[in-house]
């Protein structure tokens, strides 16, 4: 029997374990990516080790997030990051460098390599046959300690692409096909695994693409194989020497399969308010727009751009829209800026943002009170943009460009352009003169006073009693849990992060907890289905565990916010039958007895002592995270605390 791609990977990294679906194992890993936003816990973290250096093979920490430097807690985030970095043997990428998976893409991603990322979009590297995964920082921290991560060893779906894209359909369209037949959960420690002949008439950035937005379906990762395209973008790199040819055998087996035929795609958007929502850009023609905002980690490459000004040349943009691109990278940026690209956005009348993160994350361009954003990233939950009265719709480059002209949805097949003398290229500017790699002359580790510590919780007890602090519904993303934006800067403080805990849903929630923790309270979460899908900040687990969270009980829990659950402490249980939900009010006094030997058996028994009811739960943790649990997290472990 052959091997998918996915599981030649993982054989040659595997540490311990059985590879076989649904067995817990453990792999090696050799790069380990940052971001600013999440990327100073992570050092917090890795400090807290008591380690001199990095030991895995690349450690690269990138600030694309908190670049609209309000106040001085950014400026002196970064300071840190970069002293840090070169104080623990990390490649540091400056402000302005690019967003993180794009400049990863670039310069280093490998066919074959095992990367983890404390950004939940870091399968982008998937577009070379990279297996790239997101998790939270202190799980990165350990993979830079040279700590093995481990893992459900996952399930593979086999996406076969037929045929071609036809002009003005792209590779979003791809995804977003994707999307409406996967959705948005169900599919936790599951991978994507693209085939057929279809690839091979798709870019590297074509192939990033589908890989970062696989995420939205909550898949470990999406892998494209390593061909003749691939060793073409790395030549293009100045990498070639690093290429390897890699593939799933003929005759591997796959857990599903789903065919898409590229020919007969049409373009797509992902409609208010899920990744998920997929209609067809059709079905939304004329529907006036207000904003429209090009670039992000998903569609940012030379080439996206360059079609973009293909459609744009010539014309203008009405008074009523608001455009704005920025490019992926610095190197993006100077190409475009080198042909005549740039010239062509201005003239049309785009606004040209920063190489960063920016609008996709909210830290910027909030769209108007009840306006329609259209958007070339990876997700609309309600009020990431930053307003939450806004409708974010999530196109394709081209559908974003032509809409723009149009002032309405429009679809970008009606469009006159001739986009077809766009052609992709594989010559690119190389620029690295925004990497610091670690030197001698360092200045020491410099910390702002927005620079706290890694919090650390209690020991698990055998009696976990409290009440329900906050009760929610199904798809409650990160961003519910702990919000961005312009509470960004305050990702190393966590006292004053903690304070805007479920601010969305309830803005009275990080009061009430509290003051109930301090009353000597412990907390539960009761959620629906896909409890934590998004985004792979830990802090949706660490500012909980700081207000004195225990355990969150839901019906569902997505794989990275599961895994930040185990590492901080609180455990992850779950409804074994999901009507039982319903059972349990905001409010109710619980409690779990017996908790060690109901963690060796993995099943619990919850008492909600209110109504007097007895609710059996089932543990969401391998054995790995089951020892985790009852050292209060992983960092307590680590010290034997």
């Amino acid at each position: 029997m052959g091997k998918t791609m996915c599981y030649k990977i993982l054989s040659a990294h595997l540490m311990e374990g059985n590879l076989k679906a649904g067995e817990t194992i453990t792999v090696k890993i050799d790069q380990t990516l940052t971001q600013d936003a999440t990327g100073t816990m992570a050092y917090l973290q890795f400090e807290a080790m008591g380690l001199d250096k990095v030991k895995n093979e690349l450690a690269v920490s990138y600030v694309d997030h908190n670049t609209v430097q309000v106040g001085f807690e950014n400026f002196d985030d970064h300071e840190y990051l970069r002293t840090v970095a070169n104080e623990k043997g990390v490649v540091f990428s400056r402000a302005g460098n690019g967003i993180c998976h794009q400049v990863h893409l670039e310069r280093f991603a490998l066919p074959g390599k095992t990367l983890i990322g404390s950004d939940s979009h870091t399968p982008t590297a998937g577009g070379v046959g990279s297996f790239s995964f997101g998790a939270g920082g202190l799980d990165i921290a350990l993979a830079m300690a040279g700590v093995g991560y481990t893992m459900v060893a996952p399930k593979v779906i086999n996406i076969v692409l037929k045929g071609k894209l036809r002009p003005f359909v792209s590779a979003k369209d791809v995804i977003l096909k994707v999307l409406s037949r996967y959705g948005v959960n169900g599919n936790v420690n599951k991978v994507f695994e693209y085939t057929g002949e279809g690839v091979k008439t798709l870019s590297v950035p074509e192939r990033a693409t589908i890989t970062n937005m696989g995420a939205e379906c909550g898949v470990t990762t999406s892998l494209f194989p390593s061909d003749e395209i691939t060793y073409s973008f790395l030549k293009g790199q100045g990498r070639e020497e690093n290429w390897v040819d890699l593939k799933a055998d003929e005759d591997a087996v796959y857990d599903d399969r789903f065919e898409i035929d590229l020919s007969s795609l049409d373009p797509l958007a992902s409609c208010p308010h899920s990744p998920g929502n997929i209609k067809s850009v059709d079905s939304l023609k004329g529907m006036k727009i207000n904003q429209v905002l090009i670039g992000s980690c998903t569609n940012s490459s030379y080439y996206d751009l360059r079609k973009v000004a293909k459609i744009l040349e010539g014309k203008r943009i009405p008074e009523n829209v608001s455009l704005g691109i920025a490019p992926g990278s610095r190197a993006v940026f100077e190409m475009i800026a080198s042909d005549g690209t740039l010239e062509t956005l201005i003239k049309a009348g785009a606004r040209i943002l920063e190489s960063a993160c920016g609008f996709c994350i909210g830290n910027h361009q909030s769209p108007g009170t009840d306006s329609v954003s259209l958007r070339t990233n990876n997700r609309n939950f309600e009020g990431r943009s930053g307003t939450k009265s806004a409708k974010v719709f999530l196109v394709s480059p081209e559908t974003a460009a032509w809409s723009a002209v149009k002032g309405e949805f429009s679809n970008p097949m009606e469009c006159d352009s001739d986009i077809e003398s766009v052609k992709y290229t594989d010559s690119f500017i190389i620029d690295d003169s925004m990497f610091i790699y670690p030197h001698e002359n360092g200045e020491g580790i410099k910390r702002g006073p927005n620079i706290g510590e890694p919090p650390s919780n209690t020991s698990l007890s055998d009696s976990v009693k409290g009440s329900v602090w906050i009760k929610v519904g199904d798809k409650i993303t990160t961003d519910h849990i702990m919000p961005a934006g312009q509470y960004l800067k305050y990702r190393s403080n966590i006292p004053r992060y903690s304070q805007v805990v479920f601010n969305p849903v309830d803005p009275d929630f990080a009061t009430r907890a509290a003051k109930l923790r301090d009353e000597g309270e412990g907390g539960f979460i009761i959620a629906g289905s896909s409890y934590g899908q998004g985004s792979s900040r830990e802090h949706a687990a660490i500012c909980p565990m700081y207000l004195g969270v225990k355990a969150v009980v839901a019906v569902s829990i997505e794989r990275i916010h599961q895994a930040n659950l185990c590492n901080f402490g609180i455990l992850p249980l779950l409804f074994k039958n999901p009507e039982d939900y319903e059972v349990i009010n905001e409010g109710d006094k619980l409690e779990l007895s017996d908790v060690y030997s109901s963690l060796e058996k993995g099943e619990f028994t919850l008492k909600d002592l209110t109504n007097g009811k007895e609710i059996p739960l089932s543990l969401c943790a391998t054995d790995t995270q089951k020892k985790t649990l009852i050292f209060g997290g992983r960092l307590n472990e680590i010290k034997g605390n």
